[in-house]
């Protein structure tokens, strides 16, 4: 399956097809397409992306290409870019009539990345991967243009791991990820997250999810949709967590409900909430996490400084096992697997944790060094070195 994708990528990638790309290149304005629809994922690192671009040039033109398929009409507008949408292009894992049907698919997804690259006058494209991201790469290559790859995950997706053959602009969230040209720079974040100052923030964090000022607070969370096993084992170890005095922020997930039993008024609260807006108030109000390990949670746990215990999700092949390694052999998070998480887990393993405040603050001081808070600048600096070489070659 690998070498029949990577040879309907390479069939429709080859340069000359289409005339190529021919902008002005006279004006300072840089004008830059993002691709990395359809995830969370995938359009949270383009955003923030995005984001830094904006910072160090504030007039730059940034067009977001998506899909009706996904999360892209919802977060991408939200966040104040146009979106110009193109068929998407998933590829099927095993032999069906759905993938014989791919190519055509891939080949109008491809023309329609094209027709938007034309309209904008792109000079570069920057992927994350994704539905959205190999046409984008497809249309880039036959146009000439500078292709710019970023990998936030410890293994790589199918349109990332083709277009690091295209280009030499490959970055990734950190070192040991197996991509030609591979850069280690870390995951674009919010400003929100990478300029946050937990201690700062505590007391009003605190106060704004109903905890007390003073005493551990354990954050729980499965991610934006939840994680029922790690709401099971929290919730169950919920008389063992008030017994060591811990409070515990559960943030459940908008469709999972967690029933607690009532304490005693004086025990410490145990506070159950199915979504977040605004993740630095959460973190600002931890002292300890116990989440999934998605590439986008490791990122802004380890730039806070925050120690977390991790259960990686049980799919994609361990994926996101990989992703924790880092904060754990560094010393500044726990791994739990999804079958070894229960109560008596929480109560033998992580409760001591949470009762011993050298203990986290030590891991709060090893996860820091693991951190990239900047990475969304480094990468804007690296694209906008790519459009200024592409004028300076007058291409």
């Amino acid at each position: 399956m690998a070498l029949l994708t990577a040879i309907i990528f390479a069939l429709l990638s080859r340069p000359g097809e289409e005339i190529l790309h021919n902008s002005s290149l006279s004006t300072r304005v840089p004008r830059v397409v993002v691709a990395g629809g359809h995830s969370a994922g995938h359009i949270e690192p383009a955003m923030n992306f995005a984001d830094a671009l904006r910072l160090l040039q504030p007039a730059a033109e940034i067009t977001a290409l998506g899909t009706v398929r996904g999360l892209d009409t919802t977060l991408i507008p939200a966040r104040g870019y146009p979106l110009e949408l193109i068929p998407p292009v998933p590829l099927p894992r095993k032999l069906s009539p759905a993938l014989l049907q791919a190519p055509g698919r891939l080949r109008d997804s491809v023309l329609a990345a094209g027709a938007v690259l034309d309209r904008v006058r792109a000079e570069v494209v920057v992927g994350f991967g994704g539905y959205v991201a190999g046409p984008a790469y497809l249309a880039a290559r036959r146009r000439g243009l500078p292709i710019v790859v970023h990998e936030a995950n410890a293994r790589p997706g199918v349109a990332n791991r083709l277009a690091a053959r295209m280009t030499t602009h490959v970055f990734t969230a950190a070192p040991g990820v197996r991509l030609p040209h591979a850069t280690a720079i870390g995951i674009p974040l919010r400003p929100a997250i990478t300029g946050l100052d937990r201690a700062a923030l505590r007391a009003a964090a605190r106060q704004r999810f109903g905890l007390r000022p003073e005493g551990p607070v354990l954050m729980v969370t499965g991610g934006s949709q939840g994680a029922e096993a790690i709401n099971s084992a929290v919730s169950g170890a919920a008389a063992a967590l008030r017994a060591a005095g811990v409070q515990v922020l559960h943030i459940t997930g908008p469709k999972h409900v967690v029933e607690v039993p009532d304490g005693d008024p004086a025990d410490p609260p145990y506070v159950v909430i199915p979504y977040v807006e605004e993740m630095q108030y959460a973190y600002a109000a931890a002292d300890f996490v116990i989440c999934r390990s998605g590439a986008m949670t490791c990122a802004e746990l380890a730039s806070a400084g925050l120690p977390a215990a991790y259960v990686p999700l049980p799919l994609r092949g361990g994926e996101q096992r990989l992703n924790a390694e880092p904060a754990v052999a560094a010393g500044g998070a726990l791994l739990v697997g999804n079958t070894d998480l229960d109560p008596a887990w929480i109560e033998s393993a992580l409760i001591p944790v949470l009762t011993d405040p050298e203990r986290i603050a030590a891991m709060s001081a090893r996860l820091s060094t693991v951190g990239a808070p900047d990475a969304g600048i480094v990468l804007a600096r690296k694209v906008l070195t790519a459009v200024t070489e592409r004028r300076r070659l007058g291409s």
